[in-house]
């Protein structure tokens, strides 16, 4: 599956290839595969495989409306979202870990996929999985590199077939000529299975977030109590429902306001009159939220799952000018110095109390100008570099470099 080097060919930027993308739904809040690929799609033609056969579905009403919402997408067939950029809902069977679905998936991915390809220019294709289950295709496209991109611990989540999940997430390590992880508990845990592995930690979208300040506050934080503080992004069994109670119990001064889809029990927060759920927002009017919080806040519990964990939000708050208090996760611990970090309920409560002490221009200033280096451009400089590299210089021997350098601007 790897290329030889061309005739006249730098290693540097992806430009000109196809690029298939086995990633989760294009049609919600940006994540990194998001702003990777709208990147990637500016020198290629990206090609969004909207997957979803990872996990049984369950009956309930939640994932009821999922299937409606993905059987409309289905029938819509292929969208061009930009010049560059193609989105596509499969028909797939959701059993995983089933030889036989496998085996059905693997035909009607690659039709549906094909016949995107056909309408391209004839290009070196590479393919990009954002999924750890489908290493089922890897060769079918005469692909010249495959590349898993590991962003959390699939096999953690609630709701996944643990075993099936660990078994066809190696075969695709295994299989894959490059696998990227965004911690290094992850690529501590993939990296025996894999021929070439690397850390490439998550970027910002920074201009979007420190321009917020000049954004007017929103009409439903206008009546809200200072200081706010506040967390965005979706509130799932990962999110710690009790800490974050606790907190508004001991502090009843304190506004507590939440902005995400929530997943999870949450009725223990509703009752509380500091507390505001205020549901998703859209990801445009996150910085004008982020001039009404006074501090952000990363409340996840810390187990299997967050400790492998990269939060986007983290740098988000940073390029915002906001302290952040965070419990103890590892990718977070790489930031002491510029985000309070506790354990429970207590110390939880004393790092909001330093936080909100660190409210001044100053400081906000600090935090700022440590996220402008970590662009997602850059995060994909690093990452085409990578990619080349491999594709190009199969007996590449790069092992000395494959962890990319670390934040700049940590305390």
């Amino acid at each position: 599956m790897r290329a030889t080097r061309r005739q006249g060919e730098a290693v540097g930027l992806i430009e000109n290839r196809n690029i298939i993308c086995i990633a989760s739904n294009w049609f919600y809040d940006p994540t990194s595969k998001h702003h990777i690929m709208r990147i990637l799609s500016e020198r290629n033609h990206v090609i969004w495989v909207n997957y979803h056969a990872s996990r049984r579905p369950s009956a309930n009403m939640a994932d009821a409306g999922a299937i409606i919402g993905k059987l409309r997408q289905v029938v819509q067939g292929p969208i061009r979202v930009s010049d560059h950029m193609t989105v596509i809902t499969p028909m797939v069977v959701p059993l995983p870990g089933n030889s036989a679905a496998m085996a059905i998936n693997r035909r009607l991915l690659t039709r549906q996929i094909r016949s995107v390809l056909r309408d391209l220019p004839d290009r070196p294709v590479q393919l990009w999985s954002f999924s750890p289950d489908v290493d089922y295709l890897c060769g079918t496209f005469d692909e010249e590199c495959v590349i898993y991109y590991c962003v959390d611990e699939f096999s953690a989540f609630t709701g996944y077939d643990r075993e099936a999940v660990l078994a066809s997430e190696k075969r695709l390590c295994d299989r894959a000529d490059l696998v990227v992880t965004t911690s290094q508990s992850l690529l501590h845990v993939k990296e025996p299975h894999c021929r070439h592995a690397a850390l490439v930690t998550h970027g910002v979208d920074f201009d979007h977030f420190a321009g917020g300040s000049i954004a007017p506050i929103p009409a439903d934080m206008t009546q809200i109590r200072n200081p706010v503080l506040g967390f965005w992004g979706l509130i799932q069994d990962w999110f710690d429902v009790q800490l974050v109670a606790d907190v508004a119990k001991a502090r009843p001064e304190w506004s507590l306001v939440l902005i995400g889809d929530i997943a999870t029990d949450v009725s223990r927060l509703r009752s509380l009159g500091n507390m505001h759920l205020l549901g998703r927002r859209p990801y445009g009017e996150l910085p004008a939220y982020a001039r009404a919080f006074d501090v952000g806040l990363i409340p996840f519990r810390v187990n299997d799952l967050t400790r492998a964990v990269n939060p986007i939000k983290l740098r988000e708050y940073l390029s915002a000018g906001l302290p952040v208090v965070s419990t103890p996760m590892p990718e977070v611990e790489r930031y002491r110095g510029l985000v309070e970090i506790a354990n429970g309920a207590e110390e939880f409560i004393g790092a909001c109390e330093r936080a909100l002490a660190l409210r001044g221009a100053e400081e906000a200033a600090k935090r700022m100008t440590a996220m402008r280096t970590e662009t997602w451009r850059s995060k994909v400089e690093d990452l085409s570099r990578l990619v080349t590299s491999i594709a190009n210089e199969p007996q590449c021997d790069w092992t000395s470099s494959r962890v990319c350098p670390a934040p700049s601007g940590m305390g």
